[in-house]
Parts: C-alpha cells; structure tokens; sequence
C-alpha cells in the first residue's frame, strides 16, 4: 500500500481524495491545512488524520511514502525542497509545479540526487480530446503544424483575488497566465514542443491585483509555424471559452469545453469530435472543471512507484512548460521584446520573494 499525506485542504484536494479512493494500492491517511476546520472536515470524509502542521504530519505517520502538495503556488518550491531533503518522501505538485525555470531545475536535481520520485500534475493532458490530437500528430494524420493558438476567456471577479491574501500577487500566484493559463500554455507546449520565441503584452483590466489579468502573444515554432495566445480572466459575467486549435498540412482540430474536453473540429474525420468527446456531466460540483485527468495521473503515478513504469511527463516537459511560461512574463516586462527559448529564462516579478506572505504557510 502506498501511504499519501496531502498538505493544503484547498477546494481541488477532495478531488484528488476521490481519485486516490478509487485506485486499489493507493490510500490518504492524512491531510493537513493551516486552517484545521478544512483538514478536519476532509479528514473525517476520507478517514484520514487531521493536521494543521506538515511537519506533525510527517514525523507521526513515517509511513507515508508520497505527499501531496497543494498549497499556494509560490510556496511549491519551498515546500518540495523541505519533504525531499528532510524527509526523503516522493512528491506530487499540483500547477504550475513552480513559478521559476531554475526551481524546477534545482528539485528534479535534488529529487535524483535522494532518489526520490516528481510528479508533476497536468491533469488535461489525459483527456480524450487531448490524446487523439497529440497522436494524430505523432502518426501525421494531421501533418506539420502551421497555426496554433490557445484561447481561455474566463471569469474571476474581484472576489475571487480577495479570498486569499496569496492570490493576485506576483510572489505566490502569478495571474492569468499562471494560475488559469498554465494548463493551455502546456498544452501548446504538448503540441507543438518546438516553440523556439515568444512576444507577449498583458495587463490588469478587470481587478484591483498586481499581477496581470489579462495577455495576448505570438510565437514562432522552428517547422516555420506561428501561434497565438489570449488568456483573459476579465470576462464577465461568466467563463465564456477555454479552446486550443490547430491548423495544419493536412487538417485543422479545435479542443474547447469547459476543461479542454470536447473536440469540437477534426477535419480529417469528422465523426471523431463525438467518440473523442467527454462532457463530464457525471462528474459533482467542480469536477466538472477538473475533469477526470486526476485519476489517470494518479494511475500512472501508482505504475512509476509499484511498477517502475516512468511516468509519462519527463523533467524536461515539465521544465518546457514553465520556462514558456516565465519567457512570457520577461517578455511583457520588456514591453512586447522578443524572447528565445533556446536557455533558461528568468522573469523579475513572477516569483519574487516576499517573506510576510511566505511566513503565513512556513508550518
């Protein structure tokens, strides 16, 4: 049996909980949160122990082997680095797995260096629609890509940024690239992993944050191809769009749904878009939006420890995603400059340190 401690009682972790119950080898038997009434109350539907500090939860169930690490973005890296050096424990992170190209660096370094497993949570790229497109590129089916563009049009009110003092900032969070965009900035890195520049402006239109809520780019890809980006959180009243489309030699396919579920466009056959289509519906409350990629993660992370199967998202993917992330945010600090992601790129503002929000989540 692999034991799994959860740190962060947030609103996807019951999600996580239900994809851990229904995989046999698989168990949670303690979750934590700053805020124990959270714990409590996913401890008792899960039967599971109740902490509000990782490090008790820890050091009084050593038999925990795999912990999960759903606390605001900004502390992912801090976190990590304590339960892998300290406590020698495999590690899952949910997105963005960190907010620097050098972090994610430095902990699948130390990771390989304790000999400890890193499994990064990029739940969309099991859906159907996602599968079929990714291996009708892989066979030619589609052919080489000349356009691609991600579109997410959503909304988070001011409300939203309001309930916690973390979101909205530039040292914990990101924003609309970061927190909703990152599963499509992924996903372009999934398609089409030959991204080779990137120009992008954004700004903050919506909502009283510091970070940016709204961003437009292009990018160049080394076959030649173009693409586009526009992530917006400043739609109102509702989310309206969240699609990924490709134009290319022999086809065009268009992903959209709620969660990147539904393949709305596939030329070469176009009875595909139903059978590679999902709507969830059977899916409770939030589930809707996270889908059903969770299980099928957690699948594959019981094969990498019980089999030693590798896991399908390689350092080096998980590494492409996040450096095309902070390439977008060097670029619209340099207002719209071109920038090659031929190296390691560093951002000024996503990331930065701020020591009063980081002490808030330090136990």
């Amino acid at each position: 049996m692999i034991n799994i401690g959860i740190i962060g009682c947030g609103r996807i972790a019951g999600h996580h909980c239900e994809a851990i119950k229904k995989i046999r080898g698989l168990k949670t038997v303690a979750v934590c949160d700053l805020k124990i009434l959270k714990a409590q109350e996913l401890a008792s539907k899960y039967k599971a122990k109740a902490y509000k500090n990782y490090n008790s939860m820890l050091d009084e169930n050593q038999d925990i082997s795999l912990v999960v690490i759903i606390t605001p973005s900004g502390m992912h890296y801090e976190h990590a680095i304590d339960i892998i050096k300290n406590y020698k424990k495999n590690v899952i992170i949910e997105k963005p797995t960190f907010l620097k190209s050098k972090q994610v660096q430095e902990v699948y370094k130390l990771a390989k260096k304790n000999k400890i497993k890193l499994f990064p949570i990029f739940q969309n790229r099991y859906n159907k629609a996602v599968k079929k497109v990714k291996k009708s590129l892989g066979f030619g089916v589609l052919g080489n890509i000349r356009t691609i563009n991600a579109t997410v049009r959503w909304c988070r009110p001011q409300r939203y940024y309001d309930m916690s003092i973390w979101r909205g900032t530039y040292s914990h969070d990101g924003g609309a690239l970061t927190n909703q965009g990152i599963h499509y900035i992924d996903m372009l890195i999934f398609f089409a992993s030959n991204i080779t520049e990137v120009s992008c402006i954004a700004k903050t239109l919506g909502s009283n944050i510091e970070v940016e809520d709204t961003a437009t780019a292009i990018f160049k890809l080394k076959n030649g191809g173009i693409g586009s980006l526009e992530i917006t959180t400043a739609a109102r009243p509702d989310d309206f769009e969240g699609s990924i489309t490709l134009v290319c030699s022999k086809g065009m396919a268009k992903i959209s749904g709620i969660a990147s579920n539904e393949l709305v466009i596939f030329s070469p056959k176009k009875s595909d878009c139903k059978k590679y289509s999902d709507d969830f519906k059977d899916l409770p409350g939030r589930g809707k939006v996270y889908g059903r990629g969770h299980y099928d993660t957690y699948k594959d992370i019981y094969k990498s420890l019980a089999k030693k199967i590798p896991y399908p998202i390689s350092p080096s993917e998980c590494l492409r995603s996040v450096n095309l992330l902070n390439a977008l945010y060097k670029s619209y600090e340099n207002n719209g400059k071109w920038v090659k992601l031929n190296q390691i790129v560093k951002t000024r503002k996503l990331g930065r340190n701020n020591e009063k929000i980081s002490n808030l989540y330090r136990t």
